[in-house]
């Protein structure tokens, strides 16, 4: 069932969501807004979308143009009417399409900066799924492998372009190797920890297509302090942006 909420603390951006599909989670927020933004950065590029959180978040950031590409048909209709909803027509464009196909379909060397949230688990013939098709595709490389991923930020970044992702720890030399291999070189680390007693399960990597060697490991990201309650990063992180 389709609902219509508040992006966390974003009272100036409203979203729908259904339980039956992937509902946005932490990792894209933190995503949109630890990546980083230039003036002169004009097209964005969301892959794998969803219904539409990071251009949402994205547009209380920049004044620019911002394209999230959705496979899922429902979650694309959702992410449009959200994009509807907030008045974002002019700014946010939502493209249903197979995010291969869709770099198939459009200029090499487009976008100043690619975000992605993509599937975070590998995909066998023994994967059993335990919840709805929909989040089956979300969570697991079905359509879309992390290579597949990096193939089409190095087609679609210009030079000196940015891509940054959230993804889990554990595929951690992975990622860099699909970094280095597409020309892309990782630029930004930060490790995401829920507090600091426990291990890490994600972590922010950005990097710059054709850009120079010199890896910066950022202060962790931290949600809560001890004593359970939010820290001032994760707070500020929540408030809406102005």
């Amino acid at each position: 069932m389709e609902v219509l909420n508040d992006i966390l603390g974003y009272r100036d951006r409203k979203i729908y969501q259904d339980d039956q599909c992937f509902s946005f989670s932490l990792d894209s927020v933190i995503l949109a807004n630890l990546v980083s933004l230039r003036f002169r950065d004009k097209k964005i590029l969301d892959l794998g979308t969803g219904n539409g959180v990071i251009p949402l978040i994205l547009s209380l950031r920049t004044n620019q143009s911002i394209v999230g590409v959705e496979l899922q048909e429902k979650l694309s209709s959702m992410a449009w009417k959200s994009v509807c909803y907030n008045h974002l027509e002019e700014q946010i464009s939502i493209v249903h399409m197979d995010m291969k196909e869709y770099a198939m379909s459009v200029e090499s060397d487009s976008f100043d900066v690619i975000t992605c949230n993509p599937p975070y688990f590998k995909y066998t013939d023994q994967t059993i799924p335990n919840f709805s098709y929909e989040k089956f595709l979300a969570r697991h490389e079905v359509t879309i492998t992390l290579g597949d991923v990096f193939c089409i930020c190095r087609k679609l970044l210009k030079n000196g372009g940015k891509f940054a992702i959230v993804h889990r720890a554990d595929r951690l030399l992975e990622l860099f190797d699909e970094f280095r291999k597409n020309n892309i070189e990782p630029k930004r680390v930060r490790f995401i920890y829920e507090n600091i007693h426990k291990e890490t399960t994600l972590v922010f990597i950005e990097g710059v297509k054709n850009g120079k060697a010199g890896l910066k490991v950022e202060q962790p990201f931290v949600l809560y302090n001890e004593d359970g309650v939010e820290t001032d990063e994760y707070q500020s992180m929540l408030r809406e942006v102005r």
